[in-house]
């Protein structure tokens, strides 16, 4: 029988969770099958279940692990004693940076959570507008700082997020620009239409 390859200090799930996300984004969440996946890493469906309980299981895992990594670069991001333009930039470009580098996680992330099951259907949702609260929170302290113009930030965070999220026509894209270049074009628009 076929084993999961791995590479040194990946484990064989994480194997399975990258090959999902890849899997998740191409089909959806709902037309993928654990059929689909075994093919391909490589296994008969039957050895899936020895590393993961369930396809649902792979899309909770690939939610919660982006959500986490977000709310934790918003923490550290927060307690930093910078100005609020230069917070809002190093979230904008960690934002940018996740999406060029785990772009499938962070498209089943952000695409297919509505397939999530409550509690964690319910429990994802609170993490995304928390998350949103508190990047609008930044921009409003840098409004009344005189840093960024008057503007509505929450609207401002769905735009910003939007745009970054657009990052997936890049990646389709056959003839691109580096992905250095994306962030600092990215960077210059969201970050200059706050401030000019």
């Amino acid at each position: 029988m076929a084993r999961i390859k791995t590479d040194k200090n990946i484990s064989r799930k994480d194997v399975i969770v990258t090959k999902a996300a890849s899997l998740f984004r191409e089909k959806g969440f709902k037309a993928a099958s654990m059929r689909d996946l075994a093919e391909a890493v490589g296994v008969e469906a039957a050895s899936l279940y020895n590393h993961i309980k369930s396809k649902t299981e792979l899309l909770h895992e690939l939610c919660f692990s982006v959500a986490n990594r977000f709310l934790q670069k918003i923490d550290e991001v927060e307690a930093e004693k910078i100005p609020a333009i230069e917070k809002i930039e190093k979230l904008l470009r960690f934002h940018i940076n996740e999406m060029i580098h785990h772009y499938e996680e962070v498209y089943v992330s952000d695409r297919e959570w509505k397939h999530l099951a409550d509690p964690y259907l319910s429990n994802f949702q609170n993490q995304r507008r928390i998350y949103r609260k508190r990047f609008a929170a930044i921009i409003e302290s840098g409004i009344r700082n005189h840093e960024v113009k008057k503007i509505d930030a929450p609207t401002a965070v769905l735009i910003m997020l939007h745009a970054i999220s657009g990052i997936e026509s890049w990646h389709r894209s056959t003839q691109k620009i580096s992905a250095a270049e994306l962030e600092e074009n990215m960077v210059t628009i969201l970050v200059g239409g706050l401030t000019q």
